[in-house]
């Protein structure tokens, strides 16, 4: 299994298990979408952490599976990204990331996708929208979501730039909230789901904040609508 889910002090515990570095083939990516939506239908009470298996949170789609995919199969993938991340924030629960080491293109688009997100404290992760420089653009889901989360000076550096940046750079940016060493990770994330999810207003003021967010998303994976879907090949 390249994604795998488990419960861990009530809280749902998602993990993106293919190593080496956990990079997003089309199993993945549909198995991601589902253990999404079963979260989204069936929300766990204390929230949901996504993380990734060893050291690596991911490193967004795999470019040498992509190579290897048929037109039709490319064109899948893109639109299967979208409703993955549709799917990701349509959960009305904590969602929190434990980015316990390399988040790069798709692994970078899921982190922001969460609610709140703690990133491990070594200097030698590796953060980024590098999608100009691997040959892939971006899927109108990530957009959407990169557009919602990041400020516009950040958003045009990252992106045009291929800017690989610290967590130590993105937590003074904002973007991440919490930074704490390796092996903290994950279980400091468990206690923030669990923190955000005591708070008895949290799923109304979810609706309120990232609702608009949620219903672009879900529009377009629901009409698979991508405007540079020529651009895949």
């Amino acid at each position: 299994m390249t994604i795998t889910t488990s419960i861990a002090e009530e809280t749902l515990v998602v993990t993106i298990d293919r190593p080496p570095v956990n990079a997003l083939d089309i199993d993945a990516i549909l198995a991601l979408e589902q253990a999404f939506a079963t979260a989204a239908h069936d929300a766990p009470e204390s929230g949901v952490v996504l993380t990734g298996g060893g050291a690596v949170f991911s490193a967004g789609v795999d470019t040498r599976a992509f190579a290897s995919y048929s037109r039709e199969q490319r064109h899948e993938v893109v639109r299967a990204i979208t409703r993955m991340v549709a799917r990701l924030v349509a959960i009305p629960v904590p969602v929190v990331a434990a980015v316990n080491g390399h988040a790069l293109g798709g692994g970078f688009v899921l982190m922001l996708g969460c609610d709140y997100r703690i990133a491990t404290e070594s200097e030698t992760a590796k953060l980024g929208l590098t999608e100009a420089q691997a040959g892939i653009p971006f899927p109108a889901g990530p957009i959407e979501i990169m557009r919602h989360e990041l400020a516009p000076e950040l958003l045009r550096l990252m992106t045009l730039t291929s800017a690989v940046l610290t967590t130590r750079k993105l937590y003074e940016a904002r973007v991440i909230d919490e930074r704490c060493p390796s092996e903290e990770v994950k279980a400091t994330s468990i206690a923030r789901a669990k923190q955000l999810a005591a708070q008895s207003a949290f799923r109304a003021v979810k609706r309120q904040i990232r609702g608009a967010l949620a219903e672009r998303l879900a529009a377009l994976a629901s009409t698979g609508e991508e405007p540079f879907l020529a651009a895949f090949g």
